[in-house]
């Protein structure tokens, strides 16, 4: 759950500053034992048993990664309410400054340029070397661009096939959940400007492979080998490796390859050389299995699927496992793997009083879980969901996808899609889960959208001093 944040009174884009103290305090006094993590001496984020309250690229962009919760715990509803609290303590933090979070997903008046960037950051080595090594353009994404990202456990056995849907599908969660038509203090002329953010952070990076990594292939992946194949094979750069592969992918001390071969490439040599992140100072580094799975972020797609392995795997089982069909399969599921798909097409969404007003409390209290429900209807019925995907075919939904960014449910077959993608949806979820859609229903039936309820308020107030006022005014997010 990504959290635009704005100034109450001017409605300006703002960087928290002692909002993560203000956290702690507020999750200690419910016993929750807050652990507050630092980077460069600044405090970045609070971790809790119920998941991690933290940033994403900026001091402007909360961020909070919530701890797994199986259907046994309540599933949907409990996700929801720990979502609510979540916003709640949010909101109840950000007071103190003068802030709040924002029912949009991507600040509507927010500069770009490199001066905002450096003064917001958030100073992850891991930026040195997407900015400075690949050359990405991380600034486009610093006004706050935000996701409502689902995230559904998946068997590994079924995980390509889960993936294909989710992605196939994505321009109906595009269109449903669009909720950025404004970038800078104008408007875009598109509903969701936020997925604008990686055509334009790789069009110049260093390797061209980057570029083409966040876009839909040709066809589906068949298996998961098939899409790592994509994901790592020739035309593609590895990212940065670690020394240890026990550290995280965005802390670690690594190594750039020298070259920049594929990741396929390097894990076929016996060693490469290649230059230390932190030294600068030569070394060559030893392809191992770990680093298969430590570069599973590669990709800016509509979904990734995401996982961990209880060990890694051999070097020599991995090269074997990838040339059989189903044979990375085979080898995690006896590695153990547990992995989850995680959409990445939904923008942020939240009540506010202006969707309060049009759709009533009852429906905009199921914003933040609609992106949810869909994805765990469409995964619990991947059969129909992959009927879905070939009835539209998958070149056909690629060349969607930017229409729904650009009219979101004003286009007629985008609209279309929406409906059937909900339909399909709806089955797969169980009576008492259904009503977790009635946003995305609203949306539908009213082809009214997040991004068309803000340029209707952005229009309203036309030559009016205080416009960023007054939109922050409705669009403040609210707990429901």
């Amino acid at each position: 759950m990504e959290m635009a944040v704005a100034h109450r009174d001017s409605g300006a884009s703002h960087p928290v500053d002692g909002y993560f103290a203000r956290l702690a305090r507020i999750k200690a006094a419910r016993d929750e034992a807050p652990d507050i993590s630092r980077i460069g001496g600044r405090d970045v984020g609070v971790s809790v048993a119920a998941g991690e309250s933290g940033l994403d690229n900026g001091f402007n962009l909360l961020e909070t990664a919530f701890a797994p919760v199986a259907a046994a715990e309540g599933g949907l509803a409990e996700l929801a309410r720990r979502a609510r609290r979540e916003l709640e303590d949010a909101q109840l933090a950000l007071q103190a400054e003068g802030a709040t979070v924002l029912n949009v997903s991507e600040h509507p008046a927010c500069t770009l340029d490199p001066g905002w960037y450096a003064r917001v950051q958030v100073p992850r080595p891991i930026y040195r070397e997407l900015v400075g090594h690949r050359e990405w353009l991380h600034r486009v994404g610093i006004d706050a661009k935000a996701q409502n990202s689902p995230c559904t456990s998946v068997d590994v056995r079924q995980a390509a096939r889960a993936l294909n849907v989710v992605l196939g599908l994505a321009p109906a969660s595009i269109a449903m959940f669009a909720n950025s038509p404004l970038e800078n203090g104008r408007i875009t002329g598109l509903k969701e400007n936020r997925l604008t953010v990686w055509d334009r952070m790789f069009r110049h990076s260093r390797y061209a492979g980057d570029h083409r990594l966040q876009r839909l292939p040709e066809r589906p992946f068949e298996d998961l080998g098939d899409y790592f194949r994509w994901m790592f094979g020739p035309g593609t750069a590895s990212r940065c490796l670690p020394l240890a592969v026990e550290d995280g992918y965005k802390s670690a001390v690594g190594v750039y390859l020298q070259g920049g071969p594929s990741l396929s490439q390097f894990l076929a040599s016996d060693g490469w050389p290649g230059l230390r992140t932190d030294t600068g100072g030569q070394v060559r580094i030893m392809p191992q299995g770990g680093h298969f799975e430590y570069s599973q972020f590669a990709h800016f797609l509509d979904a990734r699927w995401r996982y961990r392995l209880a060990e890694h795997p051999g070097l020599d089982a991995l090269r074997a496992a990838w040339k059989r069909p189903g044979g990375i399969e085979e080898l995690y599921l006896r590695l153990g793997a547990v992995g989850y798909i995680e959409g990445r097409a939904p923008g942020a969404g939240f009540a506010d009083a202006q969707l309060v007003e049009e759709a009533g409390s009852a429906v905009a209290a199921t914003i933040v879980m609609a992106p949810s429900a869909v994805q765990l209807g469409l995964m619990r019925n991947l059969g129909e969901a992959e009927a879905l995907l070939r009835e539209w075919g998958w070149l056909r939904l690629r060349g969607l996808r930017a229409e729904a960014l650009r009219h979101a449910l004003s286009h007629e077959q985008v609209w279309a899609l929406a409906r059937e993608t909900l339909a399909v949806a709806e089955g797969g979820l169980t009576a008492a889960e259904r009503h977790w859609l009635d946003y995305a229903r609203y949306a539908v039936e009213t082809r009214s959208t997040g991004a068309d309820r803000l340029l209707r308020l952005w229009r309203q107030h036309e030559g009016d001093s205080r416009r960023l006022a007054a939109i922050c005014q409705a669009r403040a997010a609210i707990p429901l």
